[in-house]
């Protein structure tokens, strides 16, 4: 190896050209693609055969969500999974419950943690890689599914008629700016204080205030959530309920038979060990809340989970790389969508631990499977529920064929009743701790 860098030359110009000449159809294949687009050119006609949206497991769920432009998904695909039971379980067809009401909590418990994080690595210069992280996106909207787990076990729920809706949660630019520039304001200042060496007074007395104007942003911008669920529902026999007067909790414990702790994460990032368990510290969202952790497994284990709760009539939360291999507006998922690597007659591909250990893959999005087609015990294609809305795949359901399934997912939340005895004795052992720039951060 030199340590002479690559100056390059007009001989080196004209071999490229040369090479590119040569190339058989170079003329045509140029035609094609910039006249009609990468994705245009590479897409398998045969993707309409393989993911015919028919399902021999198909849980019946209504109408789909839309988070509109805000990265909401993580909270939306968890509300999914508890409305269904809902709306199946008191016969109210597409019930919803309030994504902002939980969207509020985890700005004011994100915010105090972030100050926690950034007191606790005061002394380490701003370009130290965590402090870093933790200034990127501060006041991010993405999250895990531990999160919003989190925020429903201290939060509780309300439905979507008791806090709707508006403007700032439908498109959380201007907000994310906003709350982006305060925190990085806020944690300068206490970082400034540690290095004055203010009192522990001072600083906690600054703290208080500064989320005290966290609270006052995030409440101008998307209005106050309930103490009381006050809501009033015809079912699907037309019949009149009222609920009143109780807390989001009480409301949360009464009507839904959903223990978030009897759940576990199962992941498959082939480039850690399998049957391994780990935690993901510094994306924890509350304080004492629960904790975001991962049984590494192989995929068989992962499909063989969700099949049997689907079979079980209960829809499974996922994590997975949404924007590889998708055609949004026809709801294809499928490994094999966009032939690259043919179209350009250059490997393309990379196995999914690369992947991950290269940054070309990362839990970009979470969506909830809500079907599967089986041949036999084998799974050939899913049935997803997105939550863009109902004007992409079939009413806003996308096909994902089941190679999509191996490159692409990454996290499934199911029951661990799910899990053989030896997985759930994993469970018990010490989490070996991600940093915060993992690949399933």
């Amino acid at each position: 190896m030199t340590d002479k860098n690559s100056v390059l030359t007009d001989k080196d110009f004209s071999e490229l050209h040369n090479d590119f000449k040569s190339a058989p159809k170079s003329d045509v294949l140029s035609r094609i693609i910039e006249q009609n687009g990468i994705n245009q050119a590479a897409q398998d006609p045969d993707a309409q055969v393989r993911l015919n949206p028919v399902f021999s497991v198909d849980l019946q769920t209504g109408s789909v969500t839309n988070q509109k432009q805000s990265g909401r998904c993580w909270l939306f695909s968890l509300v999914n999974t508890l409305r269904h039971q809902f709306a199946s379980k008191y016969k109210v067809k597409d019930f919803n419950l309030s994504q902002k009401y939980l969207f509020f909590w985890d700005k004011i418990e994100r915010a105090n943690i972030f100050y926690d994080r950034i007191l606790a690595t005061a002394s380490r210069p701003a370009d130290d890689r965590e402090v870093e992280n933790y200034l990127s996106f501060p006041g991010d909207d993405g999250g895990q599914w531990a999160m919003a787990a989190a925020l429903v076990q201290k939060y509780g729920v309300v439905p979507v008629s008791d806090f709707p809706e508006t403007a700032n949660v439908e498109n959380t630019g201007a907000f994310d700016i906003v709350m982006n520039r305060k925190l990085r304001i806020d944690a300068a200042n206490l970082r400034q204080m540690v290095k004055g060496e203010k009192s522990d007074d001072e600083i906690s007395a600054a703290r208080k205030k500064m989320l005290s104007e966290v609270y006052r942003i995030t409440a101008y911008s998307f209005g106050e959530p309930p103490t009381t669920v006050d809501f009033a529902y015809r079912d699907d026999d037309k019949k009149y309920h009222k609920v009143s007067g109780l807390t989001p909790k009480e409301f949360y414990a009464k009507y839904f038979d959903v223990d978030l702790d009897d759940y576990v994460v199962l992941s498959n990032s082939p480039e850690k060990d399998y049957n391994q368990l780990y935690s993901l510290p510094s994306q924890n969202n509350v304080v004492g809340g629960k904790q975001i952790q991962f049984l590494n497994l192989p995929m068989d284990v992962l499909k063989k989970a969700t099949i049997a709760q689907l079979k079980d009539g209960e829809t499974v939360w996922f994590g997975n790389d949404v924007l590889e291999q998708m055609d949004r507006k026809k709801g294809f998922l499928d490994s094999h969508l966009f032939r690259y690597s043919e179209l350009f007659d250059t490997d393309l591909e990379m196995d999914k631990g690369t992947r991950l250990q290269y940054h070309q893959a990362e839990v970009s999005h979470a969506m909830t499977f809500t079907g599967v087609d089986l041949d036999g015990d084998t799974p050939t294609k899913w049935k997803v529920e997105n939550s863009w809305g109902d004007k992409n795949g079939e009413k806003g359901y996308f096909t994902m064929n089941d190679d999509w399934m191996d490159d692409y997912v990454y996290e499934v939340v199911v029951h661990k009743k799910y899990l053989s005895d030896d997985q759930k004795t994993l469970l018990k052992q010490a989490p070996i701790e991600l940093p915060a720039w993992d690949s399933l951060a």
